[in-house]
């Protein structure tokens, strides 16, 4: 895995989602019309700037979805809707709950997608010097049929896996390496590290009953396939959560913008600018919890990253032959989460915009 490969999806650690729509299918800033004349102190280019703003995300958002969702078929469907010739509508519908990223979410869940997603990480996260017959029955899976996907996963990989254990126990004995020292260092990752399925592959390397090859097998790929796990489950939670987010801020800001916009000629004007002032401080308040969530995502990451660096150098300048599986992996890793914590920052520099924006309705809207 390169470095060029991660620098290419820099603009994929904002991580996910876009702009929602309202039940009709067009987003609410996307057809509330600005009238020919606004009262004294609510120019329309603002209005129309919230509008285009959040357009604008919900587009640079389902570009970070074609590019780095761990599913196939939400990264093919997302291509599919940036490219149509309705453009921000099309971008719209695809959000919406119920829409095309729903229908490719489902997609993913079929067995099959599921089987293949399998073969995939697997060839992500096991090595060619570590696991050979691994690799090769992934490979050969890939290119078969569903059948021979699905086989590969119920018994081919397990298979696989007994070839490539009994190979590395036929060979010297010295080069598992300091299995005992690896022991304790597993224990604290399985007690320490950031990641949830990290830690879950680190208790089973030292489950009862388990030895020294379980301890090898931890570092050959258990660590990397835990890794690749929370990876995508880091990815997959926010673009739900995001998704969701964007739809509710095209409600609300459809909702505002017709506030705002009924104060003209309003017949109680009090009342018309509290709704408008009320209208504004949702959409406010709605950015700044995204804003908030965005940056306990950016403080993850950091974890990850920072993790993960001291894990590139510690295998960097260790001797022992099971830490030379871990040191190219986990400076990838690192750049990854690197990449996730920039993009996490850009979100919440995102969302603030719009509280920011938000509160300048507010105030338009006292007067």
């Amino acid at each position: 895995m390169s470095r060029q490969w991660w620098v290419a999806h820099v603009l994929a650690a904002g991580v996910l989602a876009g702009g929602g729509v309202l039940a009709g299918g067009a987003p609410a800033w996307a057809g509330a019309p600005v009238p020919a004349e606004v009262p004294a102190g609510r120019p329309a280019d603002q209005l129309s700037g919230t509008r285009a703003a959040a357009a604008e995300d919900a587009r640079r958002r389902v570009t970070i979805l074609a590019k780095t969702h761990p599913a196939a078929e939400v990264r093919v469907s997302a291509w599919n809707a940036l490219r149509h010739s309705r453009g921000d509508e099309a971008v719209a519908e695809w959000l919406a709950p119920g829409g095309g990223f729903d229908y490719a979410k489902q997609r993913a869940r079929d067995a099959r997608s599921r089987n293949k997603a399998f073969c995939e990480r697997v060839l992500r996260t096991h090595t060619e010097e570590f696991s050979p017959e691994v690799r090769v029955a992934a490979g050969r899976a890939l290119k078969g049929t569903a059948a021979d996907q699905a086989a590969f996963v119920t018994s081919g990989y397990a298979e696989a896996q007994r070839r490539d254990r009994l190979a590395r126990e036929t060979a010297a004995r010295h080069e598992q390496g300091d299995t005992a020292g690896a022991r304790d260092f597993v224990r604290t990752v399985a007690e320490h590290d950031p990641g949830e399925q990290v830690r879950v592959a680190a208790r089973w390397a030292l489950r009862a009953g388990a030895g020294e090859a379980d301890v090898a097998e931890f570092f050959g790929y258990g660590w990397l396939n835990g890794a690749s796990l929370d990876l995508e489950s880091h990815r997959t939670r926010n673009a739900d959560a995001e998704t969701l987010r964007h739809h509710a801020l095209s409600r609300l800001i459809g909702e505002a913008v017709a506030a705002e916009q009924a104060l003209r000629g309003a017949t109680d004007a009090a009342q018309a600018r509290a709704e408008a002032e009320r209208a504004w401080k949702a959409v406010a308040d709605h950015a700044g919890a995204a804003r908030t969530a965005w940056l306990a995502e950016q403080a993850a990451a950091t974890a990850q990253a920072e993790n993960w660096k001291h894990i590139a150098e510690t295998a960097g300048q260790s001797a022992d032959s099971l830490w030379k599986h871990m040191a190219e992996p986990a400076g990838a890793q690192h750049e990854t989460w690197a990449t996730e914590r920039a993009g996490a920052a850009e979100a919440a520099m995102f969302w603030q915009d719009m509280a920011d924006r938000a509160r300048d309705g507010e105030n338009r809207a006292r007067g």
